[in-house]
Order: C-alpha cells, then sequence, then structure tokens
C-alpha cells in the first residue's frame, strides 16, 4: 500500500491580517491638538492683552492643567527670555508633552520649562507673571467655596505685576444635550455634552474623533464639569482678592454676522446660543 508523502504533516493556514483601523493607529493627544487647542493664537492674545495691561511683555509663565504642555512649548519659543512651567496630575500626558512637543524644541528653550506632576491647588512654584487656566480646565472644580480656593492660590502665586488669564463658554446651547461635529483633515471632531443637571449645573462631556474609514474613537476624553456662569466666574474672583477683572468678548465680523477672533474688553455681550470667551484677573 502505497502512502502519499507528507500524509500526516500539518497543512499550514495562511491568516490574512487585517489591516489596522485609523482609529487604532491615531493619537488622542495630538487628535485633540489639532482640533482644540490653537496655542498661537492665545499667545498673541496673552502677550497683547498684558502688555496693553502693564506696558511691557511678560516672561514667566505658569501654565495650570497644561496636559502635553503646547503653550509651555509656544511661550519659550516666542522669546529667549520667556520660562514657563506646566503643572498637571497626569503623568501619562505629561510624559507625552515632553516627548512630542518639548521635544521639538532647542536644548536652550527645553532648559527654559519645568513640567511639574502636581496639584493645582497645593503646587508651590516661583511666582509668575502670567497664569494660565484654558480650555474651561477650572470648571471640575464644582463647589464655590473649591473654586475660589483655587483662584485664591492663583492670586498668591501670581507675581506683584501677575495677570491670571481664564476662559469661558455659555449660550443657551451651552445647557444642551448634543453634539457637534467638525471636519478636519483626515479626521471629524466630535463634541459631546451628554448630559447637564439644571439644579447643580453639573454636566458631563465627551470628545470623540470619526476618521474616513469609519471607525471611531470614542470618549477619547471625558469630562465632568460644573458649568460655571460668567457672573459667578467674575465674583468668585473678585473674592479671591483679585483688584481688577476684566472680561474679554468676540467681536462680530461686519459681513459674515460671526466671530472675528478678536477679543476686546467689554460689559455687554451678546446672547448668542453659543460663546466663548478670555477673562483676566489683575493681582
Amino acid at each position: 500500500m502505497k502512502f502519499a508523502k507528507n500524509k500526516h504533516k500539518k497543512h499550514r493556514q495562511k491568516h490574512s491580517r487585517k489591516p489596522r483601523s485609523m482609529s487604532t493607529k491615531a493619537d488622542r493627544h495630538k487628535l485633540y491638538e489639532l482640533s482644540v487647542q490653537d496655542v498661537s493664537h492665545e499667545y498673541d492674545f496673552i502677550n497683547k492683552t498684558f502688555r496693553e495691561i502693564r506696558g511691557y511683555n511678560a516672561n514667566a509663565l505658569r501654565e495650570d492643567f497644561c496636559g502635553t504642555a503646547k503653550m509651555c512649548s509656544e511661550w519659550v519659543h516666542k522669546r529667549n527670555k520667556n520660562t514657563a512651567v506646566g503643572v498637571d496630575v497626569d503623568p501619562e500626558v505629561l510624559s507625552w508633552g515632553k516627548k512630542h512637543n518639548l521635544g521639538k524644541l532647542k536644548s536652550a528653550a527645553r532648559k527654559r520649562i519645568t513640567l511639574l506632576q502636581e496639584d493645582v491647588m497645593t503646587v508651590s512654584a516661583e511666582p509668575a507673571q502670567v497664569i494660565l487656566a484654558m480650555n474651561f480646565s477650572y470648571q471640575l472644580f464644582k463647589q464655590r467655596d473649591e473654586l475660589r480656593k483655587y483662584f485664591e492660590n492663583v492670586q498668591k502665586s501670581l507675581a506683584d505685576d501677575g495677570v491670571f488669564f481664564l476662559d469661558a463658554f455659555g449660550g443657551y446651547e451651552a445647557y444642551s444635550e448634543t453634539k457637534e461635529k467638525t471636519k478636519h483633515r483626515g479626521f471629524t471632531y466630535v463634541w459631546e455634552q451628554e448630559s447637564y443637571n439644571p439644579i447643580t449645573g453639573d454636566m458631563t462631556c465627551h470628545i470623540h474623533f470619526h476618521f474616513p474609514d469609519k471607525s471611531r474613537m470614542k470618549k477619547a476624553f471625558t469630562y465632568e464639569w460644573r458649568l460655571w456662569t460668567l457672573p459667578e466666574i467674575r465674583e468668585l474672583l473678585e473674592e479671591a482678592g483679585f483688584s481688577k477683572v476684566t472680561v474679554y468678548w468676540e467681536g462680530t465680523d461686519e459681513e459674515s454676522g460671526e466671530g472675528d477672533g478678536k477679543y476686546y474688553p467689554s460689559l455687554q455681550g451678546d446672547a448668542d446660543p453659543s460663546w466663548v470667551c478670555y477673562l483676566t484677573a489683575e493681582k
């Protein structure tokens, strides 16, 4: 009886690998920077506004809730005398920032940045001329006493000529449970306001990213905030000991009727469905 050769040899099956989806290859921190942050614009606003208030340039910056420290990197890149301290409790995001943002700077510029993995409520650093709390990050403090305490810590941490910069958002759409999509090159940014409690002001928000291959990065970032109103923020800053609080409202393009990207001191805002503004609080 003849036996076929290799009768008992196991046949190897070829398994074709599925190509990785765009969502699995994407970097959530990079996508955040591309869709949420515009540090060049914010630098120009901060630099110009401080000079208008004090009559000279600021050099020493502290960025609270600094995340990837992109603003710290922008700050030291713009002027050779500028120094920056970034504060965040998350070691993962600080490590990412060191590699991807500080790592792109020249050695001399990198040496002018200090990143601290600390709580903004207890951090100890050299007095700064400018302290930032951007991207609405301070809204994680949900109680009045808690937010006031943070503002008091900022006030004490500023140099004698210091100015605190922060942003705020509102409008009647801010209280709705909704999703907003913005297309970018290679992905779509999705801002979701999942829930809002009108009794407490608590809200839950998410950032998702959608890609052309139909894959999705769901809940890339989640925020548990209290939606503070402008009158509340202004009052708490004044209670914290700041000498002067100013709201900077966005101007309107006469042709389009939309915001023109320029912000001016104002006591009168428009009842828009959605708005973003800046505030300064002088020591």
